[in-house]
């Protein structure tokens, strides 16, 4: 299975601006092709029952759903956090969230990780002060698995950097979740890591990424 690249979206239904399915809907038409499902305080048969509807979105695009926890819901994809299950379950694709050297030296056969908060985030209080593109860089340097950056990435410039760092791409919350436009939003965070991404390996810079709208400026509190 393809590891996860470019904009990954993490789901959060109490801060959609619009029901999930919608969100999810707009920000795989905006070039989102990987999902985290969280809903982690759905019982068990209303979240698959969600999962189920989110894969057919991803589905249609060639995306995959991930599903936080290590209870895949029919599928075949997780995302751990770093307190367990270890080692982890063998699936076809298995994330692990990481925040500092030592979590990341506790990955073996996982896929990839993630690594935050990167910059300042309130939902990240418990994990010391941001890691910033400096920090995370030296991180990813003895990650054992490609690192996807976390937290408070809600520009085009941040996703730029944390690229330039050495991410291969980098998980959203808020910043689609809140926005008034989640196509548009992701469209913007999707073409900044497209262009980003050809930067770092000295490809031409696509010309579409000119076109992709604007990223609302409204939204300016810290989050995911």
């Amino acid at each position: 299975m393809t590891r996860p690249a470019g904009v990954v979206l993490l789901t959060d239904r109490w801060q959609a601006r619009r029901p999930l399915v919608h969100v999810v809907s707009g920000a795989v038409a905006g070039g989102v092709r990987w999902v985290v499902l969280r809903e982690k305080d759905l019982p068990r048969a209303e979240r698959a029952a969600l999962a189920v509807d989110l894969r057919a979105i991803l589905a249609e695009a060639g995306g995959t759903l991930i599903v936080a926890g290590p209870d895949p819901l029919g599928g075949d994809a997780v995302h751990l956090p770093s307190a367990g299950p270890y080692p982890p379950p063998r699936l076809g694709l298995v994330g692990r969230s990481c925040h500092d050297r030592a979590e990341l030296a506790r990955v073996t056969t996982e896929d990839y990780a993630t690594l935050s908060p990167v910059y300042p985030t309130s939902t990240k209080p418990g994990y010391g002060p941001p890691l910033r593109p400096d920090g995370l860089g030296a991180l990813i340097a003895v990650s054992p698995v490609p690192v996807l950056a976390l937290g408070g990435v809600r520009s085009p410039d941040q996703v730029a950097a944390c690229v330039g760092a050495g991410a291969v791409g980098v998980a959203v919350l808020g910043t689609v979740m809140r926005a008034d436009d989640p196509e548009a939003a992701a469209a913007t965070l999707t073409a900044a890591a497209d262009t980003a991404s050809r930067t770092r390996h000295g490809c031409p810079s696509v010309t579409t990424a000119q076109a992709r709208p604007e990223l609302p400026s409204a939204t300016t509190e810290e989050e995911r």
